[in-house]
């Protein structure tokens, strides 16, 4: 086996891409597996990449894990997440490998997230070259379905993403790869046209051509490659796989699993799948004309998890893994269960208000937890469940399995010509506890659609839909439905500017209920064994997460930290520290007071080579708009070689 750690790629407009390269001996010419990101092959992801291309490079492909433009070692200029430069470089990649007498014509693709994103937008471009796809942590909907927007309304996520990018790309590429003092050039080259992406995505608010732009949704049609598409019940991206089983008119297959935002084999939530071994059926199916079996697999193959206790740091959901073997929407009833005055199933007359208490979403969990901190997953509901409206379903006669995305019709009016409504469906359960099974979130500007926002007329009563998330749950005899409806979730989003009231007088919810019996398990094999990169700690990491209630002034404090402790990759001497702080901030009474601060410190050396960065994000809600300031520090050594600040104010 050789690997090369910087394999040039050389782009049309004379951009020298990079490659981290694991190709067998003596083998030659082979398909070629592609994983295509911006998070630094060198140190960001070289742990995990190693193991997994290693394991595909000795079943025979030739594996190439490439820096994007302006990433890592790859020369050029970040723009943008899935910019149309990102995309057009992407094609130009699959094809220069495909072109490469080492490589037989025949390119797979596969990624998580970013990863998993790129590679069904590239798979829309329909490159000749590329013949199958493994997309996991995914979406088809930029707008509705990732990290920025979620029926309408802004996503906490959304700024404390902006801080994560800024601070993943502030770092120079590997000197001991680049040579010279062409590292040094291309680093500070990179950090004076740093974009502001914080300012790029909130200037979108709606679902215009900026967003459909890589939405796979726009155009089903154009993807032609066989697509498998994975993805974690724990994680926020747990939508695309119906959505692609559903529209894509190619071979496609979709597996919903327990797991968090992981690949399936490294999950932080087991149980854990041998994804490399169902990824070696797939690539060697549609790459090397292989019968696996994989064009005979379910259709879709769900984890249906067991009710349990709830625990924000849980590692293991117990369950059961079924399939639906040519449709999702096969052997599902949908039950209407009316609601009622603080009651679910028979419908009667009823009133209900709900008012904004900023207090709610104590229990929201991450928006994709990692990993990274303890708490990160949905905890104990009740606490919200208690300032919100509740209407809950009679005891269960017997186990049930929720299969689908419960869909919700509800009559309601507004006080104020803005607000905004969470959803949530929870199991409520004998020992008092409330679990939660899946949300839903909507924008109420966005009643007639996402392209448009229409205030409201406070007081005139109108109906809207909601879709929740995909879920695949079994609610066990004499545990209960309740649906839970709140006018905020703090810090899960932000909130509207001021109070509102929602009185809500009628409504319906649909339940999908799988209707086979038990009986119909699937398995899966355990992950395989991989070969592990070698790494030292020089300094252990540490990780909290804290909630603090003043109940003199009504502040609400959430404060998380993560230190990744100091590393030392012993493949190539690099020595990393990550170091986050957020705090979220709030006051009863006032959502404008809204604020987060988030500093983000990341260190990377060798020897007497250390470089470092400080990205410090401060955003706070005004009455009309938002507050937000970005300040980017570089530095080698102890001297301070770059320091920028950009200030923006965003109108809501």
């Amino acid at each position: 086996m050789i690997i090369h750690p910087d394999m040039g790629i050389d782009l049309p407009d004379g951009t020298r891409a990079s490659a981290r390269v694991w190709m067998p001996q003596g083998k030659e010419p082979l398909p070629a597996i592609l994983e295509y990101l911006p998070y630094r092959k060198s140190d960001g992801t070289a742990a995990r990449d190693h193991g997994m291309h290693l394991h595909f490079a000795r079943a025979g492909y030739i594996c190439l894990r490439v820096d994007r433009r302006g990433c890592g070692e790859s020369e050029g200029l970040f723009d943008d997440e899935y910019s149309e430069q990102e995309l057009r470089d992407g094609v130009d990649i699959i094809n220069w490998i495909a072109a490469q007498s080492w490589c037989d014509g025949n390119v797979g693709i596969q990624g998580i997230s970013w990863g998993g994103f790129n590679g069904v937008q590239l798979a829309a471009r329909a490159p000749e070259a590329l013949k199958a796809v493994i997309s996991i942590g995914t979406t088809a909907d930029r707008y509705h379905d990732d990290i920025h927007y979620k029926g309408g309304i802004q996503l906490g996520e959304n700024i404390g993403w902006a801080a994560t990018v800024m601070s993943w790309f502030s770092m120079p590429p590997d000197p001991a790869l680049m040579g010279n003092n062409r590292w040094r050039e291309i680093w500070l080259n990179r950090l004076e046209n740093t974009p502001n992406l914080a300012d790029f995505w909130m200037r979108h608010p709606t679902r215009d051509d900026y967003w459909k732009h890589g939405s796979i949704c726009e155009d089903y049609a154009a993807i032609k490659a066989p697509v498998l598409v994975m993805g974690g019940l724990h994680d926020g991206y747990r939508n695309a796989m119906a959505a692609m089983v559903e529209n894509l008119p190619g071979p496609v297959k979709g597996i919903a699993g327990p797991w968090s935002h992981k690949y399936p084999n490294i999950s932080t939530i087991g149980p854990k799948i041998d994804y490399l071994g169902e990824a070696l059926r797939w690539w060697d199916h549609w790459l090397k004309g292989k019968d696996t079996g994989v064009e005979n697999d379910p259709a879709y193959r769900a984890y249906l998890m067991d009710s349990i206790t709830p625990d924000a740091s849980l590692d293991f959901r117990p369950g059961r893994w079924v399939a639906q073997q040519n449709a999702l929407d096969e052997g599902i009833s949908h039950e209407v269960l009316p609601l009622g005055n603080g009651t679910m199933g028979r419908a009667e007359a009823f009133a209900v208000v709900t008012e904004t208490n900023l207090a709610c979403g104590r229990g929201c969990g991450e928006f994709f937890p990692t990993g990274a901190w303890p708490g990160e997953l949905p905890g104990n509901q009740i606490y919200d469940d208690t300032i919100s409206a509740c209407f809950d379903a009679p005891p269960q006669a017997g186990a049930r399995d929720i299969l689908g995305a419960p869909k919700l019709r509800l009559r309601l009016a507004s006080s104020a010509t803005r607000a905004q409504m969470i959803v949530r469906l929870c199991d409520l359960r004998p020992d008092g506890s409330s679990a939660l099974i899946t949300l839903g979130l909507l924008n109420l500007r966005h009643r007639d659609g996402f392209e448009k926002a229409r205030d409201l007329v406070p007081g005139e009563a109108f109906e809207v839909e909601i879709t929740l998330d995909q879920t695949a749950y079994n609610l066990p005899e004499d545990h209960r439905l309740r649906l839970v409806i709140s006018n905020s979730y703090w810090p899960y989003c932000w909130p509207e500017a001021n109070d509102f009231n929602l009185t809500l007088s009628a409504g319906e919810l649909i339940m999908p209920w799988r209707t086979v019996t038990r009986g119909d398990e699937i398995p899966f094999d355990p992950p395989a064994d991989m070969e592990k990169r070698q790494y030292r700690t020089l300094e252990d990491g540490s990780s909290s997460k804290d909630w603090e209630i003043d109940p003199a002034t009504g502040r609400i404090v959430m404060q998380v930290e993560n230190d990744t402790g100091r590393v030392e990759d012993l493949e190539n001497g690099l020595i990393t520290q990550n170091a986050l702080v957020e705090r979220w901030e709030i006051t009863k009474g006032d959502p404008a007071s809204a604020k987060v601060e988030i500093i983000e410190r990341r260190t990377l050396g060798r020897g007497e080579w250390q470089v470092g960065s400080k990205v410090t994000t401060i955003m706070h809600g005004e009455v009309d708009g938002f507050a937000i300031e970005q300040r980017l520090e570089a530095y080698e050594g102890e001297i301070t070689v770059f320091d920028w600040i950009w200030n923006d104010k965003i109108a809501r």
